[in-house]
């Protein structure tokens, strides 16, 4: 009989997921695991086995290539013998093992890379075409170091709780979302990407396990609980019969939000809230709308990009956006353009990786140095605007240089349809992320040039308290309730409605109905947010009245710490709708 076992993480996406786990062991970022003393010898040993077992499968491939295609098309793989004969980086790689006390897999990921990163900045394109020889020699080491081939996403082909170190977003695109139950990850917090997409799909989620996952084999049965971060692993009939009346509890809740769907989202005192969803892609756009949602506030379009050799021609963005548009039309679509960079990375874009990605070249970014893809998606935007009510919205602008540069990007497409008799919306409104600090404190400049904001709290407090989001060993430190995060907050909406613009928020805050409280309070227009949690914040705004979200706020802006700040936040959210926390 197997023995029941739990692992305790961080809950970032509510709900119970029984079933057989899926283990997800992706091509790269082998995690670092700690070996005794003696546990050196035996992965330097691993690392020298694994090296032979490559050379082995690397001329058996040469001998059948020259067979079938002849020794010029065999020659390239010399090259790929030689990376494995390699005296220099083998050694460096041994020397890792035993100065760090690792894994063999991890050195040779972290040491192989480097060598792929300074072949890439290389001018000689010779070099250059080197670094793929060796990048595809080190996916054969890697995998035969883990002794198996890496499990993809795309091949599901039943219902399955994943099971991973980490999951990108081009990770789980792959999947069919039929199949997918819930997510376990070692690493991540409440706003990663793993987290954010489970709640898109309303599944349950535990991020933060932290290496207990490494002796999880796919098959296993497994029960997640997103409401309280636990993983357990051969669930016992004593567990499964608690665990099935929790869920049925919260199904009974579930069913009573439905009969919201088509109320408005006011408040006891008659003051309107607009509620919006946040999508990826265009089938998203069903659920959005039976959820109640007025529109949608983020269409978060780098979802498109993922997963592919080619980028997306303008047509088939075209296509992708008008499904959205027409599906709501009247309601108003916000489409964010392209936000690729920091953990969203695309091979036509991305030749090496970054020493700090989400400071790096992501978002607008890119676009304005790539202005052929930047103008391919704008066109797209453009005329799928003639089927319904769109807006555009540009990503993380730090200062009016970007601001201006991109719309003036934008007016040379709309000259260009203009001169080809393509229609599109004249009055199209144009908006920003508010997302980086120093555009917080230049909002009331910029919000002179545009005709709304979104504050975007992924990133804001992110920036705002120099934490990264998706590194477990800080995610403490991530706090949306810091009080210098809610005075940029506070400065955005001032600035907006002194320019007599609109305010949202499509950062993962618009869902968190703790604080819906506060962002009312502060004086914020709308909320957007996944389809799976917006009834319960439709149940939050219409259970408050603008005055106790005012003095709320109020409040909360005299607090010295975030933990004060949620505190209060909490108080009230239980006082008036306590079943739905």
């Amino acid at each position: 009989m197997k023995t029941e076992r739990r692992f305790r993480g961080i809950g970032v996406s509510p709900g119970i997921a029984h079933g057989i786990a899926f283990v997800h062991r992706p091509d790269d970022d082998p995690p670092p695991r700690k070996v005794t003393a003696g546990g050196s010898d035996v992965e330097v040993e691993r690392l020298r086995d694994a090296l032979c077992a490559t050379r082995k499968q690397i001329v058996e491939l040469q001998e059948r290539v020259e067979e079938s295609l002849g020794a010029k098309d065999a020659a390239i793989f010399e090259a790929h013998v030689m990376v494995v004969e390699d005296g220099v980086m083998i050694d460096e790689v041994e020397k890792m093992i035993r100065r760090e006390s690792c894994n063999a897999e991890h050195a040779f990921h972290t040491v192989i890379h480097r060598y792929i990163r300074s072949l890439g900045e290389m001018e000689d394109p010779y070099l250059r075409e080197r670094a793929v020889d060796i990048h595809d020699v080190g996916r054969r080491v890697i995998h035969n170091l883990l002794g198996r081939e890496p499990a993809a996403l795309g091949a599901l082909d039943a219902p399955r709780i994943v099971l991973a170190h980490n999951l990108t977003p081009s990770d789980t695109v792959q999947a069919r979302r039929e199949f997918l139950l819930g997510f376990a990850t070692e690493v991540g917090g409440k706003t990663s990407h793993t987290a954010i997409m489970a709640r898109s799909l309303n599944i349950p989620a535990v991020v933060g396990l932290h290496g207990k996952l490494t002796a999880i084999e796919s098959g296993s049965e497994v029960l997640l609980d997103g409401y309280g971060g636990l993983l357990i692993v051969d669930p016992s009939e004593q567990t499964l019969f608690e665990y099935g009346a929790v869920e049925a509890r919260r199904k009974r809740i579930d069913e009573d939000l439905t009969g919201l769907r088509d109320t408005a989202a006011a408040m006891r005192d008659g003051r309107p809230v607009m509620l919006s969803a946040n999508i990826e892609q265009s089938d998203d756009i069903a659920q959005a709308l039976a959820s109640g949602a007025e529109g949608v506030g983020l269409f978060r379009t780098e979802f498109l990009y993922f997963n592919r050799d080619d980028l997306p021609v303008e047509d088939e963005q075209f296509a992708e956006y008008r499904i959205v548009v027409e599906a709501a039309n009247p309601k108003p679509v916000i489409i964010r353009t392209l936000d690729l960079g920091g953990d969203k990375l695309h091979d036509q874009l991305h030749t090496d990786r970054e020493d700090n990605p989400f400071l790096g070249w992501r978002a607008i970014r890119v676009c304005l140095e790539r202005r052929d893809i930047f103008k391919t998606q704008l066109r797209a935007i453009l005329r799928a605007s003639a089927y319904g009510k769109v807006k555009i919205m540009f990503p993380m602008i730090s200062g009016l240089p970007e601001l201006r540069d991109a719309k003036g990007v934008l007016e040379e497409c709309r000259a260009e349809l203009r001169a080809e008799n393509v229609a599109f919306d004249e009055m199209i409104e144009t908006g920003i992320m508010i997302e980086v600090p120093s555009a917080a404190m230049i909002a009331d400049l910029l919000a002179k040039e545009v005709s709304f904001f979104s504050l975007g709290t992924n990133d804001l407090v992110q920036y705002a308290t120099a934490v990264d989001r998706t590194n477990e060993r800080i995610a403490h430190l991530y706090e949306p309730t810091h009080p210098g995060v809610l005075r940029l907050i506070k400065m955005t909406v001032d600035a907006a409605h002194a320019a007599g613009i609109h305010v949202g928020i499509c950062g993962e805050m618009g869902g968190d109905i703790s604080v819906t409280p506060l962002l009312i309070g502060l004086g914020v227009d709308e909320l957007s947010c996944g389809a799976a949690v917006l009834p319960h914040v439709k149940r939050a705004i219409r259970s408050l009245d603008m005055a106790a979200c005012r003095a709320l706020a109020e409040s909360a802006l005299q607090c010295d710490t975030g933990a004060a700040v949620q505190s209060q936040c909490d108080e009230l959210a239980r006082a008036h709708y306590a079943e739905l926390l």
